[in-house]
């Protein structure tokens, strides 16, 4: 008898398992779907500052943003799951984990799947050719896109020897404004997206 009730309770598990597979599944599916609406919508867009679109709509969403559907369909990272990754990236690259959080708050809100007005992907926001070059198979996978960005974005402080501010200014606006510039280029979104990231790290 104690062997049936074994024998039940592995085909329940097997059952159970394969139904979180298959809904994971779906959701991954309705993930990708929600993301190729937005990429359709951005390339419609003109004009637009590179400011992030998120699948939800975002309370205050930054000017010229549009709200994109299916909320459901990629919500913020929890910390608990995103915390990891950002101090693994953190000690990797030796940036602070409250920068990692700050820059990933500003591009996507936290969203895995938030696309910008000109394509770029992800946590911390990279453009497709550019994760091609770097060889990464999905831009929105959270590991990779943080690890990529962070990279990139310790760089840009090697680059500016330690200069926070052009190394964000340099994020957002790329390192050719910020040289022609000699410092943050008089773009307003620029402008705009240093500041608020320093507001995020409450730092004068």
């Amino acid at each position: 008898m104690r062997w049936v009730w074994i024998l039940a309770a592995t085909q329940l598990w097997a059952q159970s398992a394969a139904s979180i597979a298959e809904r994971a599944r779906e959701a991954l599916e309705k993930q990708r779907a929600s993301v190729a609406r937005q990429l359709e919508a951005a390339r419609k867009q003109a004009g637009h500052a590179d400011t992030w679109l998120p699948i939800g709509a975002d309370p205050k969403p930054p000017p010229g943003d549009i709200a994109m559907d299916d909320p459901a369909g990629c919500e913020p990272m929890s910390e608990l799951v995103l915390a990891p990754i950002v101090d693994r990236v953190s000690q990797d690259q030796k940036l602070e984990p409250s920068l990692i959080h700050a820059v990933i708050r500003q591009e996507s809100a936290f969203r895995p799947c938030a696309v910008s007005s000109r394509g770029a992907q992800g946590l911390m926001q990279i453009m497709p050719a550019t994760a091609g070059d770097l060889g990464l198979d999905d831009p929105f996978d959270p590991p990779s896109n943080v690890a990529a960005r962070a990279k990139y974005l310790r760089q840009l402080l090697d680059r500016y020897h330690g200069d926070l501010f052009r190394a964000l200014g340099a994020y957002n606006a790329g390192p050719a404004a910020v040289d022609a510039a000699g410092g943050i280029p008089d773009i307003p979104e620029t402008l705009d997206y240093v500041s608020s990231i320093f507001h995020k790290l409450d730092r004068k």
